[in-house]
This record gives structure tokens, C-alpha cells and sequence, in this order.
């Protein structure tokens, strides 16, 4: 049981949630210990959060998750995990994110309150909608950064919040493009708002997001306000790599042969996790001047 209620969880879905750490990091709080922990509850209820929400998906979908390729393997829409568990551990995941976002504070239950409630409305048919459950599924990483913001009391700059909302949409209509990809014909009987989406329409969206990100980093490394705000300028020198970062995420959607999900798929490159990790490691420097 416990092993098909794990893969359902989707911890590997779960590094979406480290936005929730970026106010943290971008705020010069990453050595404070009150604050770190109070950035890593807001992680971990960001998690039970969404695995609520997957396990109410995998719930609701598991009879037409029988007919997609790759979903069919699911616990649920397999047959390896009974419904009446997934039940259970939805209930408790519920508790214990409500219980987590009451100890972080007001603003922080009304932003997963939030989440909760767009996640819901998205699984009950607003994911039907073209455009629209692209712009949702996107403003749940908003949503990850100001909650971030609120458990660790900093005030979201402008850009962050601009470069969260670019790199959601360039992740979300990644996805699609990959779900229209793999499932060509059968796409709208899988996701009815597929028969919407073209490869072509979704690569032009694609492309217009992907150059916002890149403007919008580029535009906020060189700020005045950044600059005085770190008492450095080194940040532009960054660019190289989130633009490494871009153009290989775009390499493994486009070149790729094998079908698996584009986060998956990145989470699984070594060349993109190493310079993930450098640009990490050279934002933290700059930013706290080690």
C-alpha cells in the first residue's frame, strides 16, 4: 500500500514547491534560523497541499487516466491503490495543511486557502477551459512566492514576482505542449482542452514567454534597486546561466525521444542540474557576499 500511495503524493512534483523558498533566499534571510524554519513549514504545507490536490485529481480522473499511455499506470486509475486510502490520506494531508498555514499566520492561510480553492474549482472543470487553465495552473507559483513572502515576513519585489509568473507559464505550456505531442489524436479524450492546443499555437506562446523570462531577469539584475538593495552588480553576470538553463529545459522538450514528463525529465539531466546548482551557488554569493 504504501509504495502506490507514495507515487501518488508525486514527491517528484514536489520541486515546484521551492519556489515557496525564493522570497527567502532573495530576501537576505537564508541565515536566519527563525526564518528558515519558518520557510521550510511553508514548503512542507505547500506540499501536503498539492498532494491533496493530486490525490483528489487522481480520484476524480482515474477512470479516464485508464486511457492515457502513461497515466494508466497510476495507483489509482491501476488498480494497485484502493480509493477508500487515497481518501484517508487526502483527509489527513488536508488537517495537517491546515494545521501547518494556521501556525504561519492570517496571510498565509488565506493564500493557500487560495490555492486550495483555484486547485478545486481547476479539477471541477475551469481545466476545460483554453487559456484559462494555463493562467491557473501558472498562478499557483505566484501564489508559492507570496505565501513564501508571508511565512517569512518580506515584502515581494516587483521582478520576482514578474519573473515567478514568466517561468510558471514557460513550465505549464511546456507541459501542454508535451501532452499534445504524446498523445496526438487521442489528446482531447484525454484532456478535453487539448483539442484547443496545436504544437505550433503553443510553441509561438512559448515563445513569447520564453523571451519575457530572459528580458525580465535580465532587466532585474541591472535594476538600480537591486543594485543598492544587494550593494552589488554582479547579478547580470548570472544571465548566462538561467539562459543555459532555458535553452536546455527547450532542448529536452523539443529533441528528447523519450516521453516522460518534462519536470521529470529535467529533475533527471545532469548537465541542467549542474548549472542549477552553480547559478545557485553564485546568486548566494552575491546576494549575502560570501
Amino acid at each position: 500500500m504504501w509504495w502506490p500511495l507514495l507515487k501518488t503524493l508525486r514527491p517528484t512534483q514536489w520541486s515546484k514547491n521551492l519556489f515557496v523558498l525564493a522570497p527567502l533566499v532573495f530576501g537576505g534571510l537564508l541565515f536566519n534560523p527563525d526564518a528558515v524554519a519558518r520557510g521550510l513549514l511553508a514548503l512542507a504545507v505547500f506540499c501536503a497541499a498539492a498532494s491533496t490536490v493530486y490525490l483528489f485529481n487522481d480520484l476524480r480522473d482515474r477512470e479516464a487516466d485508464r486511457e492515457h499511455p502513461l497515466k494508466r499506470h497510476r495507483p489509482l486509475a491501476a488498480g494497485t491503490l484502493s480509493p477508500s486510502v487515497a481518501v484517508a490520506a487526502a483527509l489527513v494531508l488536508a488537517a495537517a495543511t491546515i494545521a501547518g498555514s494556521l501556525w504561519l499566520g492570517a496571510t498565509f492561510t488565506s493564500i493557500i486557502a487560495v490555492y486550495l480553492i483555484l486547485n478545486t474549482g481547476y479539477s471541477l472543470g475551469l481545466k476545460h477551459v483554453v487559456i484559462l487553465d494555463v493562467l491557473i495552473v501558472s498562478l499557483g507559483f505566484v501564489l508559492r512566492v507570496l505565501a513564501g513572502a508571508a511565512a517569512v515576513d518580506v515584502v515581494v519585489s516587483r521582478w520576482l514576482t514578474l519573473c515567478t509568473i514568466f517561468v510558471a507559464l514557460f513550465l505549464v505550456l511546456s507541459k501542454r505542449r508535451h501532452e499534445v505531442v504524446l498523445l496526438a489524436d487521442d489528446a482531447s479524450r484525454q484532456r478535453e482542452v487539448l483539442e484547443h492546443y496545436s504544437a505550433p499555437f503553443l510553441d509561438q506562446m512559448i515563445n513569447v514567454v520564453t523571451a519575457s523570462t530572459v528580458v525580465c531577469y535580465a532587466l532585474y539584475a541591472v535594476a538600480p534597486e537591486t543594485v543598492d538593495k544587494y550593494e552589488s552588480d554582479y547579478l547580470v553576470y548570472t544571465l548566462p546561466m538561467v539562459l543555459f538553463g532555458i535553452f536546455r529545459y527547450l532542448f529536452l522538450i523539443y529533441q528528447s525521444t523519450h516521453h516522460r514528463n518534462p519536470t521529470e525529465t529535467m529533475l533527471g539531466d545532469v548537465p541542467f542540474l549542474v548549472n542549477l546548482a552553480v547559478w545557485g551557488l553564485a546568486v548566494t554569493w552575491i546576494i549575502y557576499g560570501l
